[in-house]
């Protein structure tokens, strides 16, 4: 396995809001893959393979009359990073539905559903509001389908929700071996026993098909591969997306169409969007 050095983006920006989400956006389909919400901007992870440069030239961090800001890059060692979890990740409360721990929490205060969470370098908290809008989504389906498809599964939380909502058979998919480990030991760590994890892409898929289809991504790779999730999702089947801002839920919904997927439901938080459909 490679090297799981992780390159640390701390981000300082005047003002904050509305340029952490712009920014969280922006580097997420750059190759980062965890956030931090600061008080004062945000701090961006990913592993040392990523080419931080090019991705800041594809961001709004450069030269830009619409805010200030200020960058440090940090190397963090792996055996460093649930060290550096620690300090910043606190319990994550899906309304009343659940809540999302690390090991080191105390449960005293957590309601619903309890989903034990190490993160390690991967993206799914629960933190960021797409996988909490997700989340969500997945607690108000009217029914839990025997069979799931989990896209990007990064830590395996959703894949873990929908095992411990009735799930039978759920496979999560990453193209990061170091987040399709993760997401198999966090199942592990939740007692489930109907996770499949594999290290790869669109391209894993066979003829298998499923009631329901999880893609928390972002937009770009969401189209890309709209074609495959129709060939995958049974009739009448849900497709639930996130990884994308309310301003794109117009054209990924018309792009969904064309595939015949029809809009059911559509979450929004701070400014980010998740949709349902139905195939």
């Amino acid at each position: 396995m490679e090297s799981l050095e992780t390159i640390e983006l701390k981000i300082i920006l005047s003002p904050k809001e509305p340029w952490n989400e712009v920014i969280t956006a922006e580097l997420s389909e750059q190759g980062f893959d965890s956030f931090v919400d600061t008080e004062d901007g945000l701090i961006a992870y990913a592993s040392t393979k990523i080419d931080v440069d090019s991705a800041l030239s594809n961001s709004s961090l450069k030269e830009n009359e619409s805010f200030k800001f200020q960058l440090e890059k940090n190397i963090i060692p792996h055996k460093n990073w649930n060290a550096k979890w620690e300090e910043n990740f606190h319990p994550v409360y899906i309304e009343s539905f659940a809540t999302i721990l690390a090991p080191f929490h105390q449960r005293d205060s957590a309601r619903g559903v309890i989903i034990e969470i190490q993160p390690k370098m991967s993206f799914g908290t629960g933190h960021h509001q797409t996988t909490w809008m997700m989340t969500k989504a997945l607690f108000e389906l009217d029914a839990m389908p025997k069979n799931v498809l989990d896209m990007g599964t990064g830590t395996g939380v959703l894949a873990i929700v929908t095992e411990k909502l009735g799930a039978e058979r759920i496979l999560a998919i990453d193209i990061e071996d170091w987040s399709a480990v993760n997401a198999a030991e966090n199942a592990e760590r939740n007692n489930t026993r109907n996770i499949e994890c594999l290290c790869g892409d669109i391209d894993l898929l066979g003829n298998e098909k499923f009631g329901l289809v999880i893609a928390n991504i972002n937009k770009n790779i969401l189209k890309s591969q709209m074609e495959a999730y129709s060939k995958a999702i049974e009739n009448n089947g849900t497709l639930l997306l996130s990884g994308f801002f309310t301003s794109d839920v117009d054209e990924m919904v018309t792009f969904a169409e064309q595939f015949g997927f029809t809009k059911t439901k559509l979450y929004e938080k701070d400014e980010w969007a998740a949709i349902a459909l139905k195939s």
